[in-house]
């Protein structure tokens, strides 16, 4: 008969696997390595959560996975950091164009979000301190403050997570102090191998006290704990349940064994333990579990347990009272050691143990030891105030501020050409507003005066004079603005072209107040184009100077024009009050000039009709 995959023959036809191996269970055909993980797991049974919720509501454990430290919220914030720094750098290089481009608007509203440096920037000694928003303290303005809300985020994270420490007072205890604390009591030792429940032996015995000293007592485990065992994957598992335990002694000692039956030699590759202690409303479990398999050997070659010597299991159990948690009284179960037996490294070995009757077993002995010496006091303590969270608070914002307040003065030191870069995006922003506002005015003055505009106005006008192109008319049309117009002045001045007027109407200067004789007409018309006749003139002064000589009229007068970037509203409103009161001098000489002609002409027909008569 084959034996096995990894395994030795021994007696001539009885196979078993080798030194570290073990049969598998579902295929019984191969021998595989025991390779276990060695960590010890203990826990507490008692999770401090800033915030409990139901389990059924609100998984809390799974964003806890998340959000193990605090590196999670630094990573991000040097994420957004580093990207918002690139992308302006990125919007430096774009060009701003003559301010209607998306790149110029974006440019601009991040000079706008300059809300931490707007009075820091660089300025000339003895000068007044301004308010300016540069690009450059935009940029940093909202750097600084996702470096903030960063490190806002990670300190929020501390104090959820860690604003309180645990306290542990240690302190001794007498009897009735231990009786005091009753619990559940489990506890799973699970021997790894192919063996069964039926090569177990001798359970059911308890010895308490130091062995061999006159301390020690033997009583029936059943006094103890219901025991029991039953067949695993792994092996057999031996099983103690105490309910309400009261662990009045010191040091227990529980031992079993397992025989070799035919064709089932004992033989194990290592141990499984897991011990859970419960309270009595069954809401905290503190457990200890782990794999055992070469001991406190120094090499970790495979190894299988077999012979007389018992294989020692320490555990220690601590009794803890949690004042925190209505004095809740829980014992915390922990690992000590493993002390393993008789072991066998090799093939050879092996095989000489399970030819040898002797060898024929495995011992295995549970050792308790209750520290019932001293009892573990736990409190919670908080670590963080209002005070520390202010200050903390504080000074991460002071950090934040100042970081990029540095960068920003050594930028504007070494170049100095970003001390006044607020200048360029206000200058081209101005001279756009400004044509956008001289547009909408030329489009105001086009429809209230200008001749194209509206409907039919060389009908219902009667022009009353002109002198070099500028017409001076009483407009009578019938639309809704020239019947506004009407009601604000009796007047309206309006700037024309002679070759914007219809092909059927004739330019016509026409005396106020005369006949309507085409004779005279022609004759007025001739003599106002003498006395009207525009020359290069210079201006003299204001309008009051003027009047002191009926015959002299001044220039226009000049204009002020600026940059765009300096050009505003208030200088426009002066141009046109300017020429306002030019045309109203104007008007005045023109009405001079008529009065003049009007006197010659009434001699004149005077004189004809005394003649006639």
């Amino acid at each position: 008969m084959a034996c096995p995959v990894n395994s030795i023959r021994y007696n001539g036809t009885l196979c078993a696997c080798s030194p570290g191996y073990v049969l598998n269970s579902a295929t019984k055909e191969v021998c595989t390595l025991f390779a276990p993980n060695f960590t010890i797991l203990t826990d507490s049974g008692v999770d401090y959560y800033a915030v409990s919720f139901p389990e059924t509501i609100f998984a809390f454990d799974s964003i806890k996975k998340f959000t193990q430290s605090q590196a999670v919220f630094l990573e991000a914030t040097l994420v957004m950091l580093l990207s918002w720094l690139l992308f302006c750098f990125f919007l430096r290089f774009t060009k701003l164009g003559d301010g209607r481009n998306i790149w110029f608007n974006m440019r601009w509203w991040i000079s706008r979000l300059d809300i931490c440096f707007a009075t820091r920037h660089w300025l000339d000694d003895q000068k007044v301190v301004t308010k300016r928003k540069t690009e450059l303290g935009g940029a940093f303005s909202i750097a600084s403050w996702i470096l903030f809300i960063g490190l806002f985020a990670a300190l929020l994270y501390q104090i959820i997570s860690k604003r309180t420490i645990e306290v542990h007072n240690v302190r001794a205890t007498n009897g009735p102090e231990l009786a005091s604390f009753m619990n559940d009591m489990e506890f799973n030792i699970t021997t790894v191998s192919s063996m069964s429940c039926s090569n177990l032996r001798d359970l059911g015995s308890l010895v308490t006290g130091d062995p061999g000293f006159i301390d020690q007592r033997v009583a029936p485990l059943s006094t103890f704990a219901n025991y029991s065992c039953y067949n695993s994957s792994k092996g057999p598992t031996i099983t103690l349940k105490c309910k309400n335990c009261r662990l009045l002694q010191d040091k227990m000692y529980i031992s079993w064994q397992f025989v070799d039956l035919p064709n089932n030699p004992a033989a194990a590759v290592g141990f499984e333990f897991n011990l859970t202690a419960m309270d009595s409303t069954k809401k905290h479990v503190s457990f200890v579990c782990g794999t055992l398999k070469n001991g406190s050997a120094f090499d970790d070659r495979p190894v299988t347990f077999r012979g007389r010597r018992s294989n020692i299991l320490k555990f220690n159990l601590f009794p803890r009272m949690y004042h925190n948690l209505h004095d809740l009284k829980l014992i915390q179960p922990l690992f000590h050691e493993f002390l393993p037996g008789s072991t066998c490294r090799d093939r050879n070995q092996l095989e000489v143990s399970l030819e040898n009757s002797l060898d024929g077993l495995i011992n295995t002995t549970l050792y308790i030891n209750f520290l019932s010496a001293y009892i573990v006091e736990i409190d919670k303590e908080s670590i963080m105030g209002p005070v520390s969270f202010l200050a903390d608070l504080g000074g991460l914002y002071c950090i934040s501020i100042g970081i990029f307040f540095y960068l920003l003065i050594q930028c504007e030191y070494r170049v100095k050409k970003l001390r006044n870069e607020d200048s360029i995006l206000r200058r081209i922003r101005n001279r756009r507003k400004a044509q956008e506002h001289w547009d909408k005015l030329r489009k105001y003055v086009m429809y209230t005066w200008g001749s194209s505009m509206l409907p039919d106005n060389y009908e219902n006008s009667k022009v009353s004079s002109s002198c070099s192109g500028i017409v001076l008319q009483s407009i009578h049309g019938n639309g809704p603005s020239l019947k506004r117009r009407q009601q604000s002045r009796m007047d309206s001045i309006s700037f024309c072209k002679q070759t914007s007027l219809p092909a059927s109407k004739s330019l016509s200067c026409k005396q106020l107040g005369s006949s309507n004789d085409g004779k005279k007409d022609s004759e007025n018309i001739v003599k106002q184009q003498n006395i009207c006749s525009c020359q290069d003139l210079t201006w003299s002064g204001p309008r009051e100077s003027s009047a002191t000589n009926n015959n002299f009229i001044p220039p226009p007068p000049s204009l002020g024009f600026k940059d765009g970037s300096e050009m505003d509203m208030s200088d426009i409103q002066k141009n046109l009050k300017s020429l306002y009161e030019y045309n109203v001098l104007l008007r005045e000489k023109l009405m001079a000039t008529q009065s003049l002609l009007q006197s010659p002409s009434s001699r004149h027909s005077s004189h004809v009709k005394s003649n006639e008569t």
